[in-house]
């Protein structure tokens, strides 16, 4: 009896393990940290006629804080995207640094550390150390975004509250500025916060759960008109819902920047919900609807449309903001008057309403263009991460913060460049304000969560031994 044995087939070498592009992220956050030093040291150069110490205190501390998010993203964010973090932390830093400049002294002041660094710019540095510690506390405790929807309308409720809480208090405490709009709130002690930018994330997180769960439903269609199917009438109560929503908002808080944002917001995470092009079309319907509307009954609304049309019919009075704005960004021309040279205090509300006219002036049109693609990138990594995400709440909830930080951005340039009328919306990251800060910190958390899901390898079983595969004997005798 002879005995044949068939070695069994080698295995195959383990691949290489994918890399987290950790240090790409820490290099990147490096340059964008030497960038805003950079910029620190030519608006002292030009403010004040020399370059000390005092210019590297802000750009140091700014640098400490951010590493610090590097860290926690490193160790609890591995596969995160690797980009988003030093582009938000250069527009970060450099809102920081413009901020502060409104606030240096001349060249004939004595340039000493308490005249020069203090006021609005180290508010602001205080401000990214809470944004950055919400961001850190977010990727610590959450560490998987689909945990999110299931409190996705307890969320929906309190981000409601959050919206029509302004409206419904006395002026003092909503409107302590008396411009207008009824969207803060003054807290004795605490100052003054935006609850519409907290309300904005968590409707957000409720808008994905939501249409991810009526999905089907919504993609549904009754007919077809023009080559476009309609969606069932039935099924327009959200869409109507949302819309009464922004417009309450509009007619009582007179906030037409927010009620925009939360409207179009809702429109494009259904549409990719559903991959219906009759929702954008419907959408758009509604909106120039209730724009039509809104201009007839609210008077801020005429005022913002009256001015957008005809700046310079009152240059003097109503139209003064949006006219200095327009003679900021001339002059700044093509590459500007340089960090520190131009006079954009003339222009008011410059740390906030109007940080990008503030820029547009003495960085120029081409510094200006590339500020925007910051957030050009941001955005678009945004929606990258939405198509790396396996989940689809994950997919809408990406999805919906890339596109809201696109439409915002647009929504405050269209403003102040007389391309749609003037709205008060805030620039992310740049604009001088606590609220609006940490509530972009927060959104930059729950994206690069997600992305972190979205990238990271997926975990395959052992493979089982097949028959085939199983050493054998042959038996002869």
């Amino acid at each position: 009896m002879s005995t044949t044995t068939a070695s069994a087939p080698t295995a195959r070498p383990a691949g290489r393990r994918q890399p987290t592009r950790r240090n790409a992220e820490l290099l990147l956050l490096l340059v964008a940290m030497a960038i805003v030093l950079m910029v620190s040291a030519s608006i002292q150069a030009a403010l004040q006629g020399t370059i000390n110490l005092n210019c590297v205190y802000i750009p140091a501390a700014l640098t400490a804080v951010f590493l610090i998010a590097h860290v926690v993203v490193r160790f609890f964010a591995s596969y995160a995207d690797p980009i988003i973090l030093p582009c938000v932390a250069l527009l970060n830093g450099i809102g920081v640094i413009f901020i502060q400049r409104l606030g240096l002294v001349s060249a004939t002041g004595s340039g000493t550390l308490p005249e020069t660094y203090g006021g609005q710019g180290l508010r602001q540095v205080i401000w990214t150390l809470v944004g950055i510690t919400a961001f850190c506390v977010v990727l610590l405790f959450i560490r998987d975004h689909r945990v999110l929807s299931r409190y996705s309308y307890t969320l929906g409720i309190g981000g409601l509250l959050f919206v029509i809480l302004p409206a419904v208090l006395p002026s003092r405490i909503s409107d302590p500025n008396n411009n207008g709009a009824k969207i803060w709130l003054a807290l004795p002690g605490v100052g003054q916060i935006q609850p519409g930018e907290f309300g904005k994330l968590a409707l957000m997180v409720f808008f994905a759960s939501y249409l991810v769960s009526k999905r089907d439903v919504l993609s549904l269609a009754s007919k077809r008109f023009v080559g476009i199917d309609l969606p069932r009438g039935r099924d327009l109560g959200p869409v109507v819902t949302a819309w009464l929503v922004s417009l309450l908002v509009l007619m009582f808080e007179r906030d037409l920047g927010t009620s925009l944002l939360y409207f179009g917001i809702f429109i494009t995470m259904l549409y990719i919900a559903t991959e219906r092009t009759s929702w954008l079309l419907i959408g758009l319907v509604m909106f120039i609807g209730g724009s039509v509307f809104a201009w007839s009954v609210v008077a801020r609304v005429q005022l913002r449309v009256d001015i957008w049309l005809h700046p310079f019919a009152d240059a003097a009075g109503t139209g003064y903001q949006l006219v200095q704005s327009l003679f900021a960004l001339g002059s700044g021309g093509l590459f500007g008057t340089g960090p520190g040279a131009g006079h954009p205090a003339i222009v008011p509300v410059a740390s906030s309403d109007f940080i990008t006219t503030t820029l547009g002036e003495e960085v120029g049109l081409f510094g200006l263009t590339g500020i925007l693609m910051l957030y050009a990138i941001i955005s678009l990594r945004g929606m990258r991460t939405a198509l790396d995400v396996r989940d689809s709440f994950g997919k809408l909830l990406a999805g919906g913060m890339a596109f809201s930080i696109g439409l915002q951005v647009f929504v405050i340039i269209g403003g102040v460049s007389d391309l749609i009328p003037l709205t008060g919306v805030t620039t992310p990251w740049l604009s001088y304000g606590g609220s609006s800060l940490l509530a972009s910190w927060i959104l930059v958390a729950i994206l690069l969560r997600i992305s972190d899901t979205g990238r990271r390898p997926a975990v395959t079983a052992a493979p089982a031994v097949q028959l085939q595969s199983a050493p054998t004997e042959v038996v002869r005798l």
